[in-house]
């Protein structure tokens, strides 16, 4: 096969972008930012009905709406995955079952039926993950004396003192803050039905491995036979602080860090502790979720996080890349609004920088106490770009804030620096997600790519950055994505930077990672990565293809050169031939990390934003029009 066999006409590829750009123009907001839907699985509605029973809000056209999206997404099988055409989870259908017993169905439909049978078939609630199992325990379903303890008394431990609230990522500490007061409270609030029909009555959870686990097991042992005799004056100081450190966390949305789990643990931290629901903080955290919510002809449905300031820098930087002139007003009105979203204040992140002035950007519309690295990166790349003449004390600020938040090693995280004690990732309460924010590939790539723009290519920090890119590449020649789906994003991600910090096209490096995206092409011109590549190595760089996934394949070839390949004209054709009619792609796919392994997002503007990319930098690579 030639060149000419695989090579869409720059007229197509030029007509596939122009369309792809008006679709983009017409999602932005009159404030002049993008925001894509962020969807993720139906754990976020079942809790969300958990809490309002809880707090003994729940209102019944809520409850029958939310419950219409969770059935909606069950599978024929009766159970509900983590990602779209994932395995069946557990968890997530035991707390999809619970939320539609409480909508009223009954335990004899056949979609009830068919649920119960696969989670007695999987271990039970006996099995289930123990967050699972601590919403169990709030309506007497699970006991609270099965489950790990969580002393408040952690509050107290100093940032330098193994285990301290600090050791944990960002949003792991924002969770277990308030979950040590709940754990401590212990509350019981019936449901109006049993759960009989999801226990098996056996333990089915392994042993601890020998070494940290097992002595942390032995210490939850401790901690049980502690917690009836806890030091009362202790225990209510414990209580007090961990209270007033919630309190001082919540955003001016409502929300604590803009994302669920903080949110709905705090509430009912909050609650347990006093506040009323129509305490102010109260109020405002139960008005706030609205905000996040979703309806449409499925159902009512959340969002576990929103992502305005990343989608708008990421439409910035397609809009540009598609040859939309640096001064067109949605660029500028753009930049404008991302500078009223920069934060100038101290955050968690300050424990381990105390002597680093702020900067930089966070995700959500409001998340003051959490700027992160990834997002600042994409926005300092996208407001050099623009038109707007107010910028450059922005981007210095930030700039200064990034480039000191590198860690130890050298590498970036996203949110805290040298966030790598693991001892937190033995304790029996981590069964489930990421619990610490160490350096990872496509971060530290967005770094040294904005820095790299801004000329610091040759500072320690950059030269630093690279050589542990070029340690982190794996033996395939690919790097590891922490928070997009998987191989594809993290290589997506580290070719464009090494290439912008000065590493040759040519270099053994790049050319590996190279060979692996070209073999790792689907038949049909396109790439994708399945998920599962997290848990399940002969995944790695296989799946069906998607818009998004191509995208990144397509822009690391491109900064290596590759622009005349067969390798990149095959992917640009996937991209023109499966182009909707209204000029965004579908993508059912979850392309998106939370936590690897666990927890996973459809960002619905990347099947948008990242094509366009690709797009424009291809035509400009031939010599056409961006």
């Amino acid at each position: 096969m030639t060149t000419a066999d695989v090579l869409p006409s720059t007229g197509l590829a030029q007509r596939a972008l122009d369309a792809a750009v008006e679709h983009l123009m017409g999602l932005r907001s009159p404030e002049g930012w993008w925001k894509g839907e962020l969807q993720t699985n139906v754990t976020m509605d079942a809790e969300d009905l958990l809490l309002r029973e809880f707090l003994g809000i729940r209102d019944e056209d809520e409850t029958a709406e939310a419950a219409r999206w969770i059935r909606s997404e069950q599978r024929p099988d009766g159970t509900w995955a983590n990602f779209h055409g994932g395995p069946p989870d557990l968890s997530t259908t035991v707390e999809a079952y619970v939320a539609l017993r409480l909508a009223g169905d009954p335990v004899d439909a056949p979609h009830m039926l068919a649920a119960a049978a696969f989670v007695r078939q999987a271990g039970g609630v006996e099995a289930a993950r123990v967050f699972t199992r601590i919403w169990l325990a709030l309506f007497g379903q699970w006991r609270w004396e099965d489950l790990p303890v969580l002393p408040p008394e952690l509050v107290f431990l100093p940032p330098w003192f193994p285990l301290n609230v600090y050791d944990w990522a960002c949003w792991a500490r924002q969770t277990i803050v308030p979950l040590t007061v709940v754990s401590a409270h212990r509350p019981v609030r019936p449901l109006p039905f049993d759960l009989a029909e999801l226990r098996t009555g056996r333990r089915t959870r392994r042993p601890p491995r020998p070494g940290w686990e097992a002595g942390f097991a032995a210490l939850d042992r401790v901690l049980h036979r502690y917690e009836p005799h806890a030091v009362k004056g202790l225990r209510r100081a414990a209580l007090r602080r961990a209270v007033e450190w919630v309190v001082a966390r919540q955003e001016l949305d409502g929300s604590w860090g803009g994302i669920q789990p903080p949110w709905v643990y705090s509430l009912i931290a909050l609650n347990l502790s006093g506040y009323h629901v129509g305490h102010p903080v109260m109020r405002k955290g139960i008005r706030g979720l609205d905000r996040f919510t979703v309806h449409d002809e499925k159902g009512r449905r959340l969002e576990a996080c929103q992502s305005p300031v990343w989608d708008t820098a990421l439409a910035v930087n397609a809009l540009l890349d598609a040859g939309v002139a640096a001064d067109h007003p949605a660029v500028v009105g753009a930049a404008g609004w991302l500078l009223s979203e920069e934060i100038r204040g101290p955050g968690d992140w300050a424990v381990r920088r105390p002597w680093l002035p702020p900067g930089g950007w966070a995700f959500e519309f409001d998340n003051d106490g959490y700027p992160d690295v990834d997002d600042t990166a994409e926005v300092i790349i996208a407001l050099r770009r623009t038109g707007h003449t107010g910028v450059r004390p922005a981007i210095d600020r930030a700039v200064r804030w990034m480039a000191g938040m590198a860690s130890r090693d050298g590498g970036f995280a996203a949110f805290d620096a040298d966030n790598t004690r693991t001892l937190c990732t033995k304790l029996p309460f981590c069964d489930f997600g990421a619990v610490i924010d160490p350096p990872s590939a496509d971060v530290t790539a967005h770094v040294v790519e904005a820095l790299a723009h801004e000329g610091h290519a040759g500072t320690a920090t950059v030269r630093r950055a690279v050589v542990w890119l070029l340690k982190a590449q794996e033996p395939d020649g690919s790097w590891f994505g922490r928070w997009g789906a998987n191989h594809v994003y993290g290589t997506g991600a580290v070719v464009p930077a090494l290439v912008a910090a000065g590493v040759r096209p040519e270099s053994r490096a790049v050319r590996r990672a190279v060979a692996w995206l070209r073999g790792h092409q689907n038949d049909d011109g396109g790439w994708g990565e399945d998920l599962r590549s997290y848990t399940d190595p002969s995944w790695i760089g296989r799946g069906a293809s998607t818009a998004s996934q191509t995208a990144w394949a397509l822009l690391a070839l491109l900064a290596a050169r590759e622009e005349r390949s067969a390798a990149v004209h095959k992917g640009v054709r996937w991209l023109v031939e499966h182009q909707r009619p209204d000029g965004t792609w579908d993508e059912p796919y979850f392309t998106g990390t939370g936590f690897p392994g666990d927890f996973y997002i459809n960002y619905h503007l990347y099947r948008l934003v990242f094509p366009i990319s690709a797009l424009g930098r291809h035509l400009r690579a031939l010599g056409g029009t961006p």
